[in-house]
């Protein structure tokens, strides 16, 4: 016998679609109106803004959400967590009660153990340009550049290892498989240029930081906005034509294949995947023709070579330096061609003990810190000053940063200083802030941040503000969670705009 009871008659029929189709009318006003839970999740009252993406031309430039302050992005991050205390964080306390314990901090134990008493830094620090901003002689170059600075000097992180640290600074998360800034950055925005990478990693030659491709990987978001890592000591491999093919010979395959390719797309329109892979293939054969150009340094006039201290060669320091220069230049003609975001690294990974090849100085720093400041300090200021001379700084916001900062004390039994998550100095340039400016600050011995105290998330807010991007609402929508680079934090950080 069949159960009636399961069975809709004509009335609960027609009450059931009634029902429905005024459910499916009440969502569309809750998701206008950004009141759906998974909205108020992403940003309370706004609606996510999830970009339209062409697989077959995934960088094509796009709109910002309104007027950007900036067009590119450079950024440069010293791998190794750089001590603020030893170049850009002054503080005449620490140089007042060097040798004295830490008040409160007799029983403390950080990353590698047990702490010593304070220490001022080995290095004077000056009064630099209009403002006299203090700034450190292991970077005097670069403090003579204080007044193109804002200087955030209220920087907090959530660990104070080096692998997370990096991820977190580098994409907002502490684990694996988030994007990188970068990443989002292309995803929001595509590229102005067809002919490179929309996002170009430059390694340090000593090697990739810790965190390798974490740093500027795509995580769940495709695969195209990943970044493209080459520097100029080892650009891109197989680039050349290989000996025995004529120019005309190549030039025609790549027509033929052009046109298989699109006959190939028209019998599977709509095939996303495809599309994709035929545009990574069209991008890299037109790299064919970039890369090498972009990358031959010859081309750059003597005087330039020198202010970025290419031409130094001899000592260790001066390879080092002169390998940093190269990508310095490199990162500048990316800028020049449009590159919508170039990531410099200064540091590696430990290769030859530690503190060797990056910032990591814990057991020497006095030692350590006097190859790494030199490798720094000149090219990086040639770099500013040369953006800034061709008129790239007007559209380009230079961020320099790190994945946490260092103790106001010495390690107990060493000479060097131990992780510091709790507060540290960043610094913009260029469009779309505030300069000479600091913000935020530290306690009396750089040890915490005590006022206006900033997030990474907080930070990266303020840099998709400067881009012309609502980080509340720039979103990928992935395993059910409608994903932000600024998670569900965030504040931008207006007082530091121009």
């Amino acid at each position: 016998m069949i159960n009636t009871r399961n069975l809709l008659d004509r009335r609960n029929f027609f009450s059931h679609t009634a029902n429905g189709l005024g459910g499916v009318a009440l969502a569309s006003l809750l998701s206008r109106d950004g009141l759906l839970a998974a909205e108020r999740e992403s940003a309370p009252g706004k609606i996510p803004i999830r970009p339209t993406i062409n697989a077959a031309n995934p960088h094509a430039a796009r709109k910002p959400h309104f007027e950007p302050r900036a067009k590119q992005v450079l950024m440069i991050f010293c791998s190794g967590a750089i001590s603020q205390i030893d170049t850009f964080d002054y503080k005449p306390e620490l140089v007042r009660r060097h040798g004295q314990p830490l008040p409160g901090g007799e029983k403390l134990v950080t990353f590698q153990g047990q702490q010593g008493n304070l220490t001022r830094s080995p290095w004077e620090f000056k009064p630099r340009g209009q403002s006299g901003k203090m700034v450190s002689e292991l970077v005097p170059q670069l403090g003579s550049l204080a007044d193109e600075m804002c200087f955030i000097h209220s920087m907090v992180g959530k660990t104070n290892t080096h692998g997370p640290g990096e991820n977190f600074m580098c994409t907002g998360f502490t684990l694996d498989g988030f994007p990188s800034a970068g990443a989002w950055t292309t995803y929001a925005l595509g590229s102005e240029t067809e002919d490179l990478p929309a996002y170009v990693a430059i390694p340090d030659v000593r090697g990739t930081p810790q965190s390798s491709v974490n740093c500027w990987g795509s995580g769940f978001l495709p695969a195209a906005f990943q970044g493209t890592a080459f520097n100029a000591a080892k650009p891109l491999s197989n680039l050349a034509t290989p000996k025995g093919i004529t120019k005309s010979t190549d030039e025609a395959t790549r027509a033929f294949l052009e046109r298989q390719n699109g006959r190939h797309l028209r019998n599977y329109e709509g095939d996303s995947e495809l599309a994709a892979r035929i545009a990574s293939y069209e991008l890299a054969a037109r790299m064919q023709l970039s890369i090498p150009e972009v990358t031959d340094l010859s081309r750059e006039p003597a005087h330039v070579l020198k202010a970025y201290a290419v031409d130094d060669a001899g000592s260790r320091i001066e390879n080092l330096r002169a390998s940093y220069g190269r990508n310095c230049i490199l990162a500048r003609r990316l800028i020049e061609k449009g590159v919508r975001f170039v990531q410099l690294f200064n540091g590696a990974y430990q290769t030859g003990g530690e503190g060797v090849s990056n910032w990591d100085g814990h057991k020497s720093i006095e030692k350590q810190y006097g190859v790494h400041g030199p490798v720094l300090d000149q090219p990086t200021a040639a770099l500013l000053k040369d953006l800034k001379a061709r008129g790239l700084l007007e559209n380009t916001l230079v961020v320099f940063c790190s994945e946490f900062g260092r103790m106001p004390t010495f390690q107990k039994g060493a000479s060097g200083r131990d992780h510091n998550p709790s507060g540290f100095t960043t610094w913009l340039a260029g469009a779309g802030v505030k300069a000479p400016f600091s913000y935020g600050s530290t306690d009396d011995f750089s040890y915490k941040a005590v006022k206006d105290m900033v997030t990474v998330h907080d930070f990266y807010a303020t840099i998709l503000h400067i881009l012309g991007l609502d980080h509340e609402r720039l979103s990928y929508y992935h395993n059910g969670i409608e994903r932000r680079l600024t998670n569900v934090h965030g504040r931008v950080l207006k007082e530091a705009l121009s």
